[in-house]
């Protein structure tokens, strides 16, 4: 049995972004979206039992809402409705175990004007067994609508030549080559630690070409596997002597995804995001996809 697309739901608008790109990944795999809602069971000391009920009701209002207005644009997806007990972001990532992708709003319904991103999604990104898409609500952005939408989009993916890893890279060839997207590979790089002198930091410009061709040679090398096994993905490169959460933010103007990795922790519950990812998902100017690897 195929995997579903999952989307968290909250009746905010960011969600509503995220269950259409959710629905157009699922349409695109071939495969059912479920749409969740958590209703977390307060104390009845704190919030009455009347209104406990009528939050859920609320809740499962939102979902009926979804799934009538997502049956009207893809007739053909399969489309299924949940709601938990459990809070937002522990919802989600339990109900992550068994899917092959999350997708999540950058913020729900809580947070403050300017808050780039929720605690629930940071959760998300941080912790699910999946990969995770977060999706900012920018109305009008072709970004928003997704590579599909147009079919001349663009996907960012963060790589380290030196440090390959399998997984990120499979997601957004596999994405590119679904989408029809052009992938644009960006390799942040500094020069050799031995190169550069205790007493100045001057390196000349024959040097620097020297290191860069040898950059260019590497990564078309460690990228060659992926380029063979996905020959319709257009691939483009990029070299950037900058850190490498600049050089990404860098790029993600115009694009309509991100993709970076997590390094998965088995043994920490709580799961954490490096400060790369951590940095693109708060200042990237399009969706981001965060893929938890075991590298």
């Amino acid at each position: 049995m195929r995997l579903p697309v999952l989307v968290g739901i909250d009746g905010s608008e960011r969600a509503a972004a995220a269950a259409d790109r959710a629905a157009r990944e699922a349409a695109l795999r071939g495969v059912a979206l479920r749409l969740l809602h958590a209703s977390p069971q307060l104390p009845g000391a704190v919030v009455p039992g009347p209104a406990l009920h009528r939050l859920r009701d609320i809740g499962a209002q939102w979902l009926q809402r979804t799934v009538a207005d997502l049956a009207d644009r893809h007739p053909d997806l399969r489309v299924e409705s949940v709601q938990s007990d459990d809070a937002p972001a522990e919802a989600l990532v339990a109900a992550a175990g068994d899917a092959a992708l999350l997708v999540v709003g950058m913020r729900g319904t809580g947070g403050f004007e300017g808050l780039a991103v929720g605690s629930v999604a940071l959760r998300a990104a941080a912790a699910a067994p999946c990969p995770v898409v977060l999706v900012p609500h920018r109305p009008g952005t072709v970004a928003e609508q997704g590579p599909a939408a147009h079919g001349t989009g663009r996907i960012v993916l963060g790589f380290d030549v030196h440090r390959p890893v399998g997984e990120v890279a499979d997601f957004a060839f596999a994405a590119a080559d679904a989408h029809a997207a052009r992938l644009h590979v960006v390799q942040a790089w500094a020069f050799p630690a031995q190169s550069v002198s205790s007493r100045s930091l001057v390196v000349t410009e024959e040097d620097r070409a020297d290191w860069e061709d040898q950059e260019v040679l590497r990564l078309a090398d460690v990228l060659r596997p992926w380029q063979e096994k996905y020959p319709g993905v257009t691939v483009g490169s990029d070299l950037m002597l900058l850190r490498p959460a600049e050089a990404l933010l860098n790029a993600s103007g115009g694009a309509d995804l991100v993709v970076v990795g997590r390094r998965a922790e088995p043994r920490a519950a709580e799961g954490r995001l490096g400060p790369v990812a951590h940095a693109v998902l708060h200042h990237a100017r399009c969706p981001v996809a965060v893929v938890p690897h075991g590298g």
